[in-house]
């Protein structure tokens, strides 16, 4: 396979609109790395950028050590799946896989040899004589992957390929993905503005925000120690609560909801009467049935609970801000309640009001 390498690429369109500003990424080699960030972000300028479908404005593009900038598309050596599947109605599928081989000149043995192999990976095998039509969302896109996989090339792009799905089929899909790279130890580039998608599926994840890189991480890293608040309220669903809390100068945040204590391992050095933002995870929240006041603990009124089964999501009204718990299903809160609730001290992320970086003690 092969390594893609973005060095501070921009995007500009001719309306003055910055689309990607100062993009530098490496992929690595066998890597499947996921852009991820809500719509508008850049995230499928930049794999257009990548794959040759949009012009760069700066910056550079290579791929295994090769600038591509100037190369067409078919000349990149790579194979990308769209979201809308972009497969030709009039052909079987069969004959959609195999097209891309033709233009190739690939001899007609290697072909049928290709095909059926990714028919096989795939389960498209008794479907070959099908019209994209007599088949389901689903197993268009298994089309889409296989005339990709029949490519042989060294790299793949995926550009939202889920989003037409309903969630059975994402979720079936998204595991078929999965086996696929283990399968084919191929280097990928995925778009995708899920963050499920994203966390299950990325060996390292690209967040996204108006252009610009927020964070690029691993997915435990990512979700656990988020650079900045656009990260930390990104990824997670629930997203992580973010609440306002001052420091008292004698090791204490507080807010009209309470007084935390949190170690010194996680608290850096604040200024009495600095305001910060406190990140708790939703399933950092500890539960109790306390509504008498204690040490480390907030005052929180209870507003919606969502049953999901296994669990439940505790929607809160903490000091005039709207926070989420993840608890068990059986706790019984009920709106308009008040308790007091417990954060995880130990797992606290501290962020600047300002700029929304991260505070590291």
């Amino acid at each position: 396979m092969a390594e893609v390498t973005l060095s501070h690429v921009r995007k500009v369109y001719p309306n003055g609109a910055v689309a990607v500003e100062d993009f530098n990424l490496a992929v690595r080699d066998r890597e499947f790395l996921v852009l991820v960030g809500p719509s508008g972000c850049g995230k499928s300028t930049t794999l257009r950028m990548v794959a040759g479908l949009e012009e760069i404005t700066s910056g550079t593009i290579s791929i295994d050590g090769k600038v591509v900038n100037d190369l067409p598309p078919k000349d990149r050596d790579i194979a990308m799946v769209f979201q809308n599947y972009a497969l030709y109605p009039h052909m079987t599928v069969k004959e959609n896989m195999a097209f891309g081989l033709k233009l190739r000149h690939t001899p007609k043995g290697e072909i049928e040899e290709r095909i059926a192999e990714a028919a096989e990976v795939l389960g498209l095998t008794p479907y070959l004589s099908r019209l994209p039509k007599q088949l389901s969302g689903g197993q268009r896109q298994r089309v889409a992957l296989g005339r990709a996989i029949v490519r042989q090339p060294k790299v793949f792009l995926f550009d939202e390929p889920l989003s037409n799905l309903d969630a059975k089929m994402r979720v079936e899909m998204r595991e078929e993905i999965h086996r696929l790279h283990l399968r084919l130890d191929a280097t990928i580039l995925y778009v995708t503005h899920d963050q499920t998608e994203a966390m299950t599926l990325g060996d390292r994840i690209v967040v996204m925000e108006s252009g610009h890189i927020r964070q690029v991480d691993d997915p435990v890293r990512l979700y656990n120690e988020p650079a900045n608040c656009f990260s930390a309220s990104f990824i997670g669903t629930p997203p992580m609560n973010l609440l306002p809390m001052t420091a008292d100068g004698q090791g204490r945040l507080t807010s009209e909801a309470g007084t935390l204590m949190p170690p010194q391992a996680v608290l850096p050095a604040l200024a009495p009467g600095q305001t910060v933002l406190v990140g708790i995870r939703p399933e950092q929240m500890i539960q109790t049935a306390d509504r008498a006041p204690f040490e480390n603990a907030l005052l929180a009124e209870v507003d919606i609970v969502e049953q999901m089964g296994a669990e439940a999501y505790v929607h809160f009204n903490v000091a005039g801000v709207r926070m989420t718990a993840r608890t068990k299903p059986d706790w019984g809160a009920r709106h308009g309640e008040r308790y007091y609730v417990q954060p995880m001290l130990d797992r606290l992320c501290l962020f600047d009001v300002a700029s929304g970086e991260r505070l590291y003690a």
